[in-house]
């Protein structure tokens, strides 16, 4: 079933320089872009993109840390988007996530961990309505979508 969901490149990706590598793999999965954008994200949005955080310690560290430079949301589309995306990003944890994951080779720490995807279609629709309407998610077809899809 083809899904929509949400995943962000977070700051410690953007000012590393690792958006293009990021975005490479997602595209060669076959998953397609249909909405992108590169934000400076508000308290708000950051407020209700981690609100299921909100009484934990950590809270306002994510929060700062997700404001502390511009980030990259996308809107993707894909079969099982959803568990495609989570099993290419790897686990939160740096030191768990497997070699050939995105977080396995990118990223720095549990929570410098390069990237956010969501964890359900719920999640994601959520997610998605926090950046982007629905005009901003474009429909087109990849040349390569009857062979991957």
């Amino acid at each position: 079933m083809i899904e929509r969901t949400f995943a962000m490149i977070k700051p410690d990706s953007v000012v590393r320089g690792l958006i293009g590598e990021i975005i490479q793999r997602l595209e060669r999965k076959g998953l397609k872009i249909v909405g992108m954008k590169m934000i400076q994200i508000s308290e708000g949005q950051a407020d209700r993109l981690y609100e299921v955080h909100k009484e934990k310690p950590f809270f306002k560290e994510l929060v700062s840390f997700i404001r502390s430079a511009p980030v990259v949301v996308l809107a993707i589309e894909g079969e099982s988007a959803v568990s495609v995306m989570r099993r290419i990003i790897g686990a939160t944890d740096s030191k768990e996530a497997m070699p050939g994951t995105v977080r396995g080779d990118l990223s720095c720490s549990k929570s410098m961990n390069a990237i956010h995807a969501s964890d359900s279609p719920e999640n994601a629709k959520r997610e998605l309505s926090i950046f982007f309407t629905e005009s901003e998610m474009l429909r087109y077809s990849r040349l390569d979508e009857s062979w991957v899809c």
